[in-house]
């Protein structure tokens, strides 16, 4: 019906007017497109100038002979609670963790600009409510690793003098967040992404050692879902911490990379109290405080343009020592498929 008025309208107008009307329109059209094309190769080009800057040892590193990585993978991500206490000559303890959180994936990368889709098959049949975010960036200079999950599903044994109990799924809301960053020294010869992004490939073995800051934190709080007698409880954790590492990526056969690295960090400043029904109390740990930042991986190179492989990532807190301690965890696994176009 609009065409019908708009050709109604257009046959009103003088013939050398709806001429000119109808080589403006073509006109605007073809300038749209060589503006909208000129703003695409200038993108290009910009990210075809830094996906191929040499600024590396070629002897060691290389890039992908293609510029677009398509990645299909499946992760496994859960998080674990361990407290120790010992006050008056009463004992407490509590081992808690989450349910294990599944999710697919689908990712394309196109010279070093990347996206993907998740699924998690649980959420979606209601079984697990659980959410987690993720966020990495893997240079060969510069590493930064961020995570959030929020959980429903933490559940465990707990235990106070002669009485335990045991925490059923939904008594306890926790939220944890980790951010990581370092600094790789032989970034000239030694690649992160070569192991874990596969933007880059590691020719020959090498090794780097780091220098980073780490920060682990969250809350862990009662629902109306806990035991009755249960005091309402808010307990609030913030980490931060510098230290460093090493790292090595060992190649055989041209074909296998096997990565592992640990970066532990002494906490300079923590953030820490509790709410018991109302009141709040400021918690400071014992000296020292740790967080162990752990990482593995193995990918295999399947020819020139194909690749699989798995990795794993862990978080670890560690606070207090001897009868009064506690250890928080957070730890990620992947299995991944890719081809190279």
């Amino acid at each position: 019906m609009f065409a019908n008025v708009y050709m109604t309208s257009m046959t009103k107008l003088p013939l050398r007017t709806t001429l000119l009307v109808i080589v403006l329109l073509i006109g605007s059209t073809t300038v749209a497109q060589k503006r909208s094309e000129l703003l695409r190769t200038r993108i290009d080009s910009l990210l075809d100038k830094n996906y191929n800057k040499v600024n590396f040892d070629t002897a060691y590193i290389g890039r992908p002979k293609t510029n677009l990585t398509l990645k299909a993978r499946a992760s496994v991500a859960g998080s674990n609670l361990y407290i120790r206490e010992k006050s008056n000559g009463e004992r407490t303890k509590a081992d808690l963790e989450t349910s294990h959180m599944v999710k697919l994936s689908l990712g394309a990368n196109y010279k070093g600009l990347a996206a993907a889709i998740s699924l998690n098959p649980t959420r979606l049949s209601g079984k697990n409510n659980d959410f987690e975010f993720n966020l990495n960036y893997y240079s060969n200079r510069f590493c930064v690793e961020a995570s959030y999950q929020m959980s429903k599903t933490m559940a465990g044994d707990v235990s106070r003098g002669n009485e335990s109990d045991y925490l059923d799924r939904g008594s306890l809301k926790t939220k944890l967040l980790n951010i990581t960053g370092y600094y790789v020294f032989n970034n000239k010869r030694f690649s992160f992404p070569a192991a874990f992004s596969q933007t880059y490939i590691q020719k020959r073995s090498a090794g780097s050692w780091l220098v980073g800051v780490s920060y682990q934190g969250g809350t862990l709080k009662t629902t109306d879902k806990a035991p009755e007698g249960m005091p309402v409880t808010r307990f609030y954790v913030g980490h931060f911490g510098i230290g460093g590492g090493y790292a090595y990526n060992l190649v055989l056969h041209r074909k296998w990379l096997l990565h592992l690295s640990t970066m532990p960090t002494i906490v300079i400043g923590d953030y820490n109290n509790i709410t018991y029904n109302g009141e709040k109390y400021k918690v400071h740990g014992n000296f020292p405080e740790l967080i162990f930042n752990e990482r593995a991986a193995v990918v295999y190179n399947m020819g020139a343009n194909k690749f699989a492989g798995l990795s794993f990532n862990m978080n670890n807190l560690v606070l207090g020592h001897g009868h009064n301690r506690s250890y928080q965890s957070k730890w990620l696994s992947r299995v991944f498929f890719g081809i190279r176009l």
